[in-house]
């Protein structure tokens, strides 16, 4: 949550947007407003995102980052007093609109969090949570089949193939979170939000979370929320920066991180301030 502060945030019109062509958009945010109480968290934010790319999110802490990314799956939804003013438009339909079904988003809009949460049951309960739950599958062969599918996606299937009625508890920290990425994909989302997904994580771990992420944009849209700027750089086809709960820029990566279109970004990114 972002606290209050006395700090005004510049007014400016969001420059440097990176042109993608004939690229379609997934996800289109207009004129998004924020408020948790009477604090607004986040302001006006207008941002299309590309389908089967990755957007990272940067800023300091507090900026608004990890708020926007859970508004892209109404996730602020089970957190008392809040407001949303604007759309989010998902292959066009506002998931904000009356009547819209958050339980069929969130099976299109799965999440992975900063921390691994794997359940305390074995590997292949899971990866298999999702499915059961929402009776996707109609056999134990069909079950089998999309858990294993789901592994071999998130690069754990090798590793984990002869041991899946074991505890997930007993995987080691990558393992875990690359784990929870399975029971994400387990269910065949088509965009995948991921906080911080391996601030928590040792360089080995870290570079195969990397490696996943860039290869699953072939088949999903991607948003990570990063505080490590050299792995937005590593990861990422497009950037957003966020300052005091506004959208400062966003462009290609390469753009952002060479020639930033903002003085702001590029005080960030040099590290004169955050």
């Amino acid at each position: 949550m972002m606290s209050s502060t006395s700090f005004a945030a510049p007014k400016f019109e969001v420059k440097g947007r990176a042109s993608l062509g004939s690229i379609a958009n997934k996800i289109a945010v207009d004129n998004l407003n924020f408020f948790y109480g009477r604090t607004q968290a986040l302001n006006e934010i207008t941002v299309e995102i590309p389908e089967h790319r990755v957007m990272a999110f940067i800023g300091p802490s507090g900026c608004g980052k990890t708020t926007f990314l859970r508004t892209l799956n109404r996730m602020n939804d089970v957190i008392p007093v809040t407001r949303v003013e604007g759309r989010v438009m998902i292959d066009g339909q506002d998931i904000y609109a009356p009547g819209a079904d958050v339980v069929d988003l969130r099976r299109k809009v799965g999440m992975v969090f900063q921390k691994s949460n794997p359940f305390p049951k074995s590997i292949f309960d899971n990866v298999a949570y999702g499915l059961k739950i929402n009776r996707v599958t109609s056999n134990r062969s069909e079950l089998q089949d999309r858990v294993a599918g789901a592994l071999k996606d998130a690069a754990l299937w090798n590793e984990v193939k002869d041991r899946l009625n074991t505890s997930a508890l007993g995987l080691s920290g990558g393992q875990q979170q690359r784990l929870c990425i399975a029971r994400a994909l387990a269910i065949r989302p088509e965009v995948i939000l991921m906080d911080e997904p391996a601030s928590a994580l040792d360089p080995i771990a870290t570079s195969k979370i990397e490696e996943l992420i860039v290869d699953l944009k072939k088949h999903y849209t991607i948003v990570i929320v990063t505080h490590n700027m050299q792995q937005a750089a590593r990861v990422s086809d497009l950037t957003a920066f966020f300052l005091l709960g506004k959208l400062i820029e966003v462009n290609s990566t390469e753009k952002m991180f060479t020639a930033p279109a903002e003085k702001l970004t590029e005080d960030y990114i040099t590290g004169r301030f955050g």
